[in-house]
């Protein structure tokens, strides 16, 4: 059976599009009370969804702030411009929302999360551990999550918070629509996929369930990849 979080409180910050939904979809159907941001107040029309501005520090602060309760916090807002990165004003922007954004929030919520003997869930990527050319912003931003991940778990253990993260591979979401729709370079992902088939964001719920659980007690620190098996191919 899959671990339940009935009671819970998550907050995913990212949650109304793309791999964040997989997962906040995966939190509610396990039980969880979960609130879901979106990068603007048109991402979140549904019910149980905020808008939230990762760059804005008090806005981050005081939404976190406002939660009556924090038991798990999941990062999983990200933006990606690919070819534009090579400006250093465009890898700044990256750089402040999938790497400043996450340490903005973490910082926020770690009271919180100290008092439910909670735990903080980054987004990191197959970019954490290969670069790309086109995409130094986005490559050093997920770099960073990783070493960041390590950190905040041996900083923070001490107060019972656990601190993991996901290394997606090739997920169907809006930031890899490019790659799918050109054949040229959709097929060779799917060639050194050993599963054969691109990720979707379901397939991360799974895993984050894992991180979150009682199941995972022992864990924390840790870059889980969840793809395909791409990275031992």
């Amino acid at each position: 059976m899959p671990p339940r979080f009935d009671g819970q409180s998550v907050l995913v910050i990212g949650g109304t599009s793309g791999i964040g939904e997989g997962i906040a979809t995966g939190f509610r159907a396990a039980g969880a009370s979960v609130l879901a941001t979106g990068a603007t107040a048109a991402e979140c029309s549904a019910p149980g969804t905020a808008p939230l501005d990762v760059r804005d520090a008090a806005a981050v602060a005081a939404l976190i702030g406002a939660l009556p309760r924090l038991d798990h916090l999941i990062y999983a807002a990200g933006i990606i411009r690919r070819g534009a990165e090579h400006d250093p004003a465009v890898f700044a922007q990256v750089l402040e929302v999938n790497l400043t954004g996450a340490m903005r929030a973490a910082a926020a919520a770690r009271a919180q999360l100290a008092a439910a003997k909670g735990t903080l869930l980054l987004t990191a990527s197959m970019h954490s551990f290969f670069a790309g050319p086109l995409i130094p912003g986005y490559s050093a931003s997920k770099g960073g999550i990783a070493q960041l991940t390590k950190s905040l778990a041996i900083a923070w253990a001490a107060e019972g918070i656990r601190v993991n993260a996901l290394a997606p591979g090739w997920i169907a979401t809006p930031l890899t629509a490019a790659l799918r729709d050109d054949p040229g370079r959709a097929a060779p992902i799917l060639a050194r996929t050993p599963m054969g088939r691109w990720g979707t964001p379901e397939d991360l719920a799974g895993p984050a369930l894992f991180l979150a659980s009682p199941l995972a007690a022992f864990v924390t620190g840790a870059v889980l990849p969840v793809d395909g098996g791409y990275l031992a191919a």
